[in-house]
């Protein structure tokens, strides 16, 4: 069974008012004394921003609960020092971003300016093991046009700085400005996949291979797929939800390529259009379908992604807890959905944060 790991980003945020706090260095000072050797938490761009990795788990069940113990635990080293976390993709109030210091985070603001000072932006990454770089390639190449889905469902992100960007996910939309972010043509084959990324470091637009940020990519650490796509979740289920369906998504296109059947290749000008719309509308109107890239109502698609991976979730024993989250989240609605109801009850964003607070750790 495939093994999955996630990342997740939390943005730090002053208990009382919901303001994003630069205080990333003394969390991870603290819980580099207080769990040493764990290796768990790691620094980001921005000061107001921590990151947590799991370790692979073949247990759904295991990995979640490790999310939600992840999450805690970066609470309570925050509460130590004054200030706590918030799954949150965007911050609702107004910031300004503090870039770490760090040579490699001042080279990308020298570099790209104003779009590494404006990058505050949170996401989660999947990562689904494969056993070799050409497996992995040809996963890359027949999970495109259902990435945007993911999108949709874990949108998080409907106010930036101090107001409503239109957007449920409008973190992706700011991710978009990296000049290697986005969706990938088809590579065929490792060989095609490493000339590519070789090219694009050479031209010294970016600085390695590290700054590679393809919607989903080749691991430079692990024999993984890492999946960029999703927004961190205000809740721990559904970042579970997302991992369990990148997981099959995953084993459903090694599947397809061991068959010999061919990706669909609705080109990356398409795939552009399907990413946009998830992000503008996130669960709330229409989607492009995968296999159509034509519109059709939120759940209809988000019901083809369960049709589509039906058989590998139910061989990983996960396809119950998928058509539960999934209709979950139709239901009851994502962050970018939960986010607004709460403005609408309270008219003000402080307590927006402050009760996106709670939710990060429920």
């Amino acid at each position: 069974m495939r093994t999955v790991g996630v990342e997740e980003e939390l943005l730090l945020v002053d208990p009382e008012t919901g303001e994003p706090r630069a205080m990333s260095a003394a969390v991870l000072a603290r819980a580099e004394r207080e769990d040493s050797g764990q290796d768990v938490f790691e620094k980001e761009l921005h000061e107001q921003m921590v990151e947590f990795a799991t370790h692979p788990q073949s247990s759904m069940e295991r990995l979640l609960a490790e999310i939600a113990r992840c999450r805690k635990e970066a609470a309570g080293h925050a509460e130590e020092i004054g200030c706590t976390v918030a799954a949150l993709a965007t911050s609702p109030l107004p910031v300004s971003p503090a870039v770490g210091m760090n040579e490699r985070y001042r080279w990308m603001e020298e570099q790209y300016g104003i779009a590494t000072r404006e990058q505050l932006v949170l996401g989660c990454h999947v990562h689904v093991s494969v056993e070799s770089d050409e497996e992995g390639v040809a996963v890359l190449d027949r999970l495109r046009p259902w990435l945007s889905v993911l999108t949709a469902l874990s949108a998080n992100s409907p106010f930036w700085q101090g107001k409503d960007s239109g957007y449920a996910s409008y973190r992706s939309r700011v991710w978009q400005r990296w000049p290697s972010a986005g969706p990938t043509e088809l590579f065929g084959s490792p060989e095609r996949y490493h000339r590519r990324v070789a090219d694009m470091v050479a031209t010294g637009v970016i600085l390695d291979e590290g700054m590679i940020y393809f919607d989903a990519r080749l691991s430079q650490r692990y024999p993984t797929v890492e999946v960029r796509v999703s927004d961190v979740a205000l809740h721990a289920e559904t970042a579970g939800l997302v991992a369990t369906l990148t997981r099959a998504l995953v084993e459903t296109a090694a599947r397809e390529w061991r068959e010999g059947r061919e990706p669909l290749d609705p080109g990356v000008s398409l795939l552009r259009l399907a990413a946009w719309q998830a992000a503008r509308s996130g669960l709330t109107g229409e989607l492009l379908h995968p296999e159509t890239m034509r519109r059709m109502p939120a759940e209809a698609v988000v019901r083809a992604l369960l049709d589509h991976t039906a058989d590998a979730l139910a061989d990983h024993g996960d396809l119950d807890r998928a058509r539960e989250g999934c209709e979950r989240l139709l239901r009851d609605g994502n962050g970018a959905m939960i986010q607004r109801a709460l403005l609408d009850g309270t008219d003000s964003l402080r307590d927006v944060v402050t009760e996106c607070v709670r939710h990060t750790q429920a």
